[in-house]
């Protein structure tokens, strides 16, 4: 299902003049020659991991952003408690969550997808069964791979994008984040050489001693980069507003609290200062040249 810019701006209206709030719209529409990229992520919310970057490109820029997210994300009820008076549901019983949560975390995502100007979103709305690190039983059992593998390939024809978002497949993360970002490498292929370039990200402090790497997952050749370090990095901490006392770390914070059916996103606020990337290994030749386009049209002044 895709919902178009009007019915988002609709949906958030609604809700804002609800809750008493007035709500910006959403950012102008791009020129032709600006790039578009298609994010695809398991859960409501999973947006936050690279939202600095969407919203330098989409805001600032201009770039046409869209997303596709493939849970109804009812898995989120158990750590819905906060929420509960807010939506006057108790949200943490299951069979609540179930008839209520996925439209809750729908109007979460597309509030803070407002902020850093998501335009379109696509809901392919595939069981969120719990947590499991394997993306075997997922893939296989959980979801209808074929169906998700199928719009998600759709999708990206449609949409002519030049770049796709995923999380990275890294061990030890949800199987939903895994399975999401194995099925856009998969669509992505099928595509032939005229595709997008898929990406998978993740944060890091400035700090850490030592910056994430990551090569593939086994038995996943979908799962493969094409180096282990990243390629690129987007650092939240860049300077804005006067005197560049403001910065991205702020437009992610925004975002991370419009989820507030997820209890647990809230204890994100402020961590990560980079967003890293990764090219995956499965891309036709070029794809190097077409990501690095995007990230140098991204950080023109």
């Amino acid at each position: 299902m895709k919902i178009s810019k009007a019915l988002v701006i609709r949906l958030i209206l609604v809700a804002g003049v609800q809750a008493g709030l007035l709500v910006a719209p959403l950012p102008v529409s791009a020129q032709s020659e600006d790039p578009a990229v298609l994010i695809v992520t398991a859960h409501p919310d999973d947006e936050a991991l690279f939202a600095g970057f969407v919203y330098r490109m989409a805001v600032e820029r201009g770039a046409r952003v869209e997303l596709a997210l493939v849970t109804d994300g009812v898995g989120g009820y158990r750590f819905s408690t906060l929420a509960e008076p807010i939506y006057g549901l108790k949200l943490s019983d299951p069979g609540v969550a179930r008839e209520h949560l996925p439209a809750i975390r729908k109007r979460e995502l597309m509030a803070g997808g407002a902020i850093v100007g998501i335009r379109d979103y696509h809901f392919l709305d595939q069981p969120d069964s719990g947590y499991t690190q394997d993306p075997d039983s997922i893939l296989s059992e959980v979801w209808d791979g074929d169906f998700v593998a199928d719009r998600l390939r759709h999708i990206m024809r449609e949409g002519a994008f030049d770049l796709v978002l995923t999380h990275l497949p890294r061990e030890g993360t949800h199987g939903h984040h895994k399975s999401a970002s194995i099925l856009a490498v998969r669509a992505a292929e099928s595509l032939g050489s005229d595709r997008p370039a898929v990406v998978g990200a993740w944060i890091a402090g400035a700090d850490d001693e030592r910056m994430p790497t990551f090569r593939g997952l086994p038995n996943y050749a979908d799962a493969s980069t094409d180096q282990p370090e990243h390629r690129w990095v987007f650092d939240r901490r860049q300077g804005l507003g006067l005197g560049g006392r403001l910065n991205y770390k702020i437009i992610v914070n925004w975002l991370i609290a419009e989820h507030k059916s997820q209890g647990t996103m809230q204890q994100l606020m402020d961590r990560g200062d980079l967003e890293l990337f990764w090219l995956y290994e499965n891309n036709p030749d070029g794809a190097l040249e077409k990501a690095n386009a995007v990230f140098e049209w991204a950080e023109k002044p």
